[in-house]
């Protein structure tokens, strides 16, 4: 078996939703050593940047937050779907053929994965696929971009797989995982109360390609 690291480093350089300079890390050095002193890091992040985890709190006014974390979720098998052909934004008729089954956790590689920086025109999930695949009831979605969707007033995508309490992450760097069955482990920090939480994503297995 290996490890796969599916999460993105956090740095003040990387790339973050709409490049937004607010949005960008900021490491602040509070102990250097000096005067015989130990070396010690402040840090300022936004619980959106890097591969993170969405909370209903996001998008539903009085939804759950981080605090309703159930951490036996976030340790799943999960299943590499290929939607590099996309050009825009994956539509139900691109997943109808997939198989998708019922308390499944998928992750969605798409053209993302050959990026490196943020792109406004990302691949993202469109709402008739949200649809389709909260009435199939998955337990999870995970895609390589920023954001699960852009372009759609009021944030269908999200507010679908919420209604469903379908786990949404977001971040996911699958440039060099094969499609395929893996265990996934992408444990939310233990945050009071938020709307996000970063994670550390990592997949075990072998990839079947």
């Amino acid at each position: 078996m290996k490890i796969y690291d599916i999460s993105m480093e956090i740095s003040e350089q990387m790339p973050v939703y709409k490049d937004l300079e607010s949005k960008k890390p900021r490491f602040i050095n509070v102990s250097n050593h000096t005067e015989n002193e130990h070396y010690e890091t402040d840090i300022h992040m936004n619980v959106h940047s890097g591969t993170h985890v969405d909370f209903n709190l996001h998008m539903l006014k009085d939804g759950a937050t981080s605090s309703e974390a159930v951490i036996s979720n976030y340790i799943s098998e999960a299943r590499v779907l290929d939607l590099s052909y996309v050009l825009e934004r994956i539509e139900k008729e691109n997943l109808v053929h997939l198989g998708i089954k019922k308390n499944e956790f998928i992750l969605l590689k798409t053209r993302n994965s050959q990026e490196d920086k943020f792109n406004p025109e990302f691949v993202f999930l469109a709402e008739s696929a949200a649809i389709y695949l909260s009435e199939i009831g998955i337990k999870g979605v995970g895609i390589d971009a920023l954001g699960v969707e852009r372009s759609q007033k009021g944030h269908p995508t999200h507010k679908h797989l919420m209604a469903k309490n379908i786990i949404i992450l977001e971040g996911l760097r699958l440039k060099d995982i094969g499609v395929g069955s893996y265990t996934l482990i992408a444990l939310p920090l233990k945050l009071k109360g938020l709307d996000a939480s970063p994670v550390r994503a990592v997949l075990i297995g072998q990839s079947s390609t």
